[in-house]
């Protein structure tokens, strides 16, 4: 091994963690590991849950399987704002009040990727300095990928496992650029929508979809001179809530304001987090509305692995450059040209299906 050029790098650590990565992987022993609390193991965990490698996917799900009985009743809390609300500042302070009150927490924070490169920053460790430095929390920065929502698509693979690792108050920051936030509603308990005011936020953000989904809303930054704003943007807030049909869950949405710098109005966002759990679990919703995302992640989960074996076929690979040629010289349209790669996409696959391998499995013993 060459000797790192900076000298802060130490020799010896950076071998070991060498020779650690190119030791092979034992999903028993990381899934004890994780049982156990281990936070290392936990990220080699996500990590292999977001690779798209076959091998790593293979051992991801024995972890989760491992995994999956030792799930807790953890509250799941979705966070989600425009770019500059302060979402990070935000989760820092709730976390550090809830860890106070002897709660552990996981923060699960998904990254915009640039539509050229494909790159993340990762940057929200940097952003949450306390909580990263605290031994009762973890903090994962993963990129969105082309998710809808900034939802990395294993993101709920995630949430199961720092369960089992014990974490048993789970944020999740979603991107917050403006795309449907559905997918973040159907993986937790709790929508949080975090607005700002004095910056043509407010009418901005009364937009039906959004607004039915938010369990609460805060308005940061409700400090300094901006503090007659957060106050009026609050009564528009309120008025617009008047308009939409009763939620399901039969909670009322609130209205907040806080400084997540100044760390004022947490207290309050977390005694409405608290009281939401009771109720929801008094009335049932709780447990009807994990079943209902259970339905929809398995749909979901369905669509996105017919999704990946149709791109990754080889019949497909070869005909898509063609047909994309037939549809930009005017020959056919797009829905004839995705028709012809569904047919041939269903020939090259017709003797491939899990049945008839099982069968013919079953037939050899």
């Amino acid at each position: 091994m060459k000797t790192p050029k900076n000298k802060h790098i130490d020799l010896t650590a950076a071998q070991k963690l060498i020779k650690n990565r190119k030791r092979p992987i034992d999903p028993q022993v990381l899934s004890a590991e994780i049982l156990a609390g281990n936070t290392i193991a936990l990220s080699r965990a996500i990590t292999l849950i977001e690779s798209t490698t076959s091998a790593h996917q293979e051992t991801a799900q024995e972890i989760l399987a491992a995994c999956l009985p030792h799930t807790k009743n953890a509250l799941r809390v979705g966070i989600t704002g425009v770019p500059g609300v302060g979402k990070s500042t935000f989760i820092e302070a709730l976390g550090m009040l809830a860890i106070a009150q002897g709660k552990k927490v996981a923060v699960l924070a998904v990254d915009p990727s640039s539509s050229i490169s494909q790159g993340s920053i990762l940057g929200d460790k940097t952003r949450m300095e306390r909580l990263t430095a605290d031994a009762n929390a973890f903090i994962r920065p993963s990129p969105a990928g082309d998710a809808l929502g900034g939802v990395a698509r294993k993101t709920r693979e995630a949430i199961s496992l720092c369960e089992a690792a014990g974490f048993d108050l789970i944020f999740i920051e979603t991107v917050g650029v403006g795309q449907s936030e559905t997918a973040v509603h159907q993986m937790t308990d709790f929508f949080l929508l975090l607005k700002l005011a004095g910056a043509g936020d407010e009418l901005q953000g009364i937009k039906r979809g959004i607004i039915e989904m938010a369990d609460a809303i805060v308005i940061n930054k409700a400090d300094g001179t901006n503090t007659t704003a957060a106050k009026h943007a609050k009564t528009e807030f309120s008025r617009a809530l008047h308009l939409y049909r009763p939620k399901a869950s039969a909670w009322q949405p609130k209205i907040m304001l806080c400084s997540a710098l100044k760390e004022t109005g947490i207290d309050e966002i977390w005694q409405t987090l608290l009281e939401f759990e009771a109720h929801t679990k008094a009335n049932g919703f709780f447990e009807s509305n994990r079943q209902d995302q259970n339905k929809y992640w398995l749909q979901a989960t369905v669509v996105n692995t017919l999704k990946d074996r149709f791109y990754k076929d080889e019949t497909v690979k070869q005909q898509l450059p063609q047909l994309l040629d037939t549809i930009n010289t005017g020959k056919v349209s797009a829905f004839q040209a995705a028709q012809e790669l569904l047919k041939n996409f269903k020939k090259a696959t017709s003797g491939n299906s899990i049945d008839e391998r099982h069968l013919k499995t079953k037939d050899q013993t």
